[in-house]
C-alpha cells in the first residue's frame, strides 16, 4: 500500500473557482495549505533550505499564473497537479545547477530488494534531513518520491529521465543506506522543519 502524500488536501471547487477568478484571499488560502508540503518536498529533493524556499516561491507563482489551466480531467485532484508543478520545479533547479550531471548514484552491485518502510527514526525531521543530505542527489530524490509521495518506479523513471530498473535499484540501495544512517547517526531533537518567512506576489 502506497503512503498518503502530504499534498493530499481536498480543495473545495468553490475555492478553486474563486482563485481562478483572481480573488487574492482564495489564493492566500491555497498558499497556506500547500506551503509546508511544497517546502518539505523541495528540501528533501534539493537538500538545501535556500533552494527549497526558492522552489516554494517559484512553484506558487507558477500555480498562480496557471491555475486557469487546471481542469481536473478524469477526476485528477488539484493537489496532484500542484505537486507535479513543485516536483518539476525542484528537478529543474537540480538540472540547472548540473547536480544530476555530476552526481553519482549509489552503485548497483550486490543489489537486494528493499522497499519496506523506513525505520521509526525517519519520523524525526531533523535526523531524517541529515541522513538524506548524506545521500547522492539522485538517490535522495528517488527515495522521497517513492517512500513519501507514493510514486511508482515507472513514474519516477519518467520524471528522472531514467529507467524503472534504475528507480528500483536506487530505492533498494538507498533505503538500506538510509536505514544505516538513521540507526547509527547522532541523536537529534525531534521537530518539524521550520518554514522560512515567505511572501507570494
Amino acid at each position: 500500500m502506497q503512503p498518503a502524500s502530504s499534498f493530499a488536501i481536498d480543495v473545495p471547487d468553490a475555492l478553486l473557482a474563486r482563485a481562478r477568478a483572481g480573488e487574492r484571499g482564495a489564493f492566500e488560502q491555497l498558499y497556506r495549505w500547500f506551503e509546508r508540503p511544497v517546502f518539505t518536498l523541495a528540501l528533501r529533493i534539493c537538500g538545501d533550505r535556500e533552494e527549497a524556499a526558492e522552489v516554494l516561491q517559484e512553484t506558487m507563482l507558477k500555480v498562480l499564473g496557471r491555475i486557469t489551466e487546471f481542469r481536473g480531467e478524469n477526476g485528477s485532484p488539484f493537489w496532484g497537479w500542484l505537486r507535479q508543478v513543485a516536483i518539476n520545479e525542484a528537478l529543474m533547479r537540480l538540472r540547472h545547477q548540473r547536480r544530476f550531471a555530476h552526481d553519482v548514484a549509489l552503485e548497483d552491485d550486490g543489489w537486494l530488494q528493499d522497499e519496506g518502510p523506513l525505520p521509526p527514526a525517519a519520523a524525526d525531521a531533523a535526523q531524517l534531513q541529515r541522513a538524506l543530505a548524506a545521500l547522492p542527489a539522485l538517490t535522495r530524490g528517488v527515495l522521497w518520491l517513492y517512500h513519501a509521495e507514493g510514486y511508482t518506479h515507472e513514474e519516477i523513471a519518467a520524471l528522472m529521465q531514467r529507467t524503472a530498473s534504475f528507480s528500483k535499484s536506487q530505492v533498494a540501495r538507498g533505503s538500506r543506506r538510509l536505514r544505516q544512517l538513521l540507526e547509527t547517526g547522532p541523536e537529534t531533537d525531534a521537530g518539524r522543519e521550520p518554514i522560512p518567512e515567505t511572501r507570494h506576489a
